[in-house]
């Protein structure tokens, strides 16, 4: 066997990019080669690239040049990859240039490059594949790509129109998941609730019963692995509602994660996204009469072009009246290829700034008020990490890297990936402080 040649690797962007870049390392580790987190006697580095918007596309430029200087032998992939020309135009050297969810083409640059230590071997890797997340939890890409046209995005033009996975392969993918000792499934895709509209719901079968390749079918069918499900990118379509009820009988965990962007009809409509901020508000009523304790999360722009104050103030008035557990937002910025850039009435920075500053400190009050309302209670969280202060991890309410966490003081004997019984006693803005709940 011949010596094992090194790959460094930088993933940048979404957990969608995080899978894209397991799917290459899983191959390339299957034919001997090292994955190296550092430049340091890489033979080759792979850049998976951001490039939704400006400040990702500049991240990954730096990255890219950063590799470069480094170490001389780069190759491009991910969303910017999709801009070859902004790519080769900054840098004419790198070795290559591929457009997201590329593993094929990827492997077989390195392997032009750089020809794989031995023969492809997939005994020698778990069956689930390499995963960059922590042992105990793992995202499951349900689907890529997006039919819809929103005008302050490209990633139809990054990813392509929605491509579904026959249902049989996500149930296999996190069937073994599972067994491998995953505790939570994180879901996602670019638009999760659309999952089968492409395929026209075709039906599959996965240990011989069928599942259809639809958002609830699927849903339902990840409620039988019994480990934690938790939905990411979900569009509000009317059909999500069918799946509160499973969150209130929990089998799936009570958590959404729903885009909203905004709240006045107008910029809604700038911005080709069908919704009114009344539905929306009845739709959320009606989620929590059915599951009083889902959490729901969101994200949200200001500064659109074209936004005034009234429609900010309706923004306003919506994040109040919603109450949302956790709210993520940034200030509207062009997007190279975006329909918005060509709208009338561009926001000046300084008052997308105001904006932003305000609605987050709003939040923020909102946040803190729902969070002490948790003191005293009773929670079952997943352990994520422990220092020498004490272990953090989260509950039912909470995501990855997104959210907040619960921390526990002293607690440096539990061991991460493990569930252990809490007692809330302070909040924060943003976290949780908790003690274990000692069995007798």
């Amino acid at each position: 066997m011949k010596k094992s040649s090194r790959i460094g690797f930088v993933s940048l962007g979404c957990p969608k990019a995080l899978v894209d870049s397991e799917q290459i390392i899983t191959p390339l580790k299957a034919e001997g080669y090292e994955i190296s987190p550092s430049y340091e006697g890489a033979d080759i580095v792979i850049v998976n690239s951001c490039g939704f918007i400006d400040a990702a596309v500049e991240e990954s430029l730096d990255a890219i040049g950063e590799a470069l200087a480094e170490n001389g032998k780069v190759i491009v992939t991910g969303c910017l990859g999709a801009k070859g020309d902004t790519v080769i135009k900054n840098f004419p050297n790198v070795l290559a240039v591929t457009g997201p969810h590329a593993s094929e083409e990827v492997l077989s640059i390195v392997h032009e490059n750089l020809p794989p230590p031995h023969a492809l071997d997939n005994h020698s890797i778990p069956s689930q594949g390499i995963k960059l997340t922590p042992r105990h939890y793992a995202y499951l890409k349900i689907s890529e790509g997006c039919n819809h046209s929103c005008t302050f995005c490209i990633i139809p033009d990054l990813r392509g129109k929605l491509v579904s996975r026959p249902s049989n392969d996500v149930m296999e993918e996190a069937e073994k998941l599972a067994h491998a000792g995953v505790k939570e499934l994180l879901v996602i895709s670019q638009d999760t609730s659309a999952y089968g509209i492409d395929t026209k719901y075709r039906t599959h079968f996965w240990q011989g019963q069928p599942i259809k390749t639809r958002f609830y079918d699927l849903a339902a069918a990840l409620c039988q692995l019994g480990i934690w499900v938790r939905l990411h990118y979900v569009y509000p379509y009317p059909h999500v509602d069918d799946v509160i009820p499973l969150m209130a009988e929990g089998r799936l965990l009570p958590y959404l994660d729903v885009p909203f962007q905004h709240a006045s009809p107008n910029i809604l409509k700038k911005m080709k996204r069908p919704a009114h901020s009344e539905n929306t508000l009845e739709r959320i009523k009606r989620w929590r009469e059915i599951c009083p304790d889902i959490a729901i999360r969101s994200t949200f722009i200001v500064g659109f072009p074209g936004e005034t104050d009234d429609d900010f103030n309706q923004l306003l008035g919506f994040i109040e009246e919603a109450n949302l557990d956790r709210v993520g937002c940034f200030a509207y910025s062009n997007v190279e290829g975006a329909q918005a850039n060509t709208l009338e009435n561009h926001i000046a920075e300084e008052v997308k700034e105001e904006r932003l500053e305000q609605l987050m400190t709003l939040q923020a009050k909102i946040s803190a008020s729902r969070l002490e309302q948790r003191i005293g209670q009773q929670e079952r969280i997943l352990i994520d990490g422990i220092t020498e202060e004490g272990a953090w991890g989260r509950s039912q309410r909470e995501a990855p890297e997104v959210d907040g966490t619960i921390f526990l003081p002293n607690e440096t004997a539990l061991v991460a990936g493990s569930f252990v019984n809490v007692e809330i006693t302070e909040s924060n803005e943003h976290d949780l402080t908790a003690t274990v709940i000692k069995l007798s």
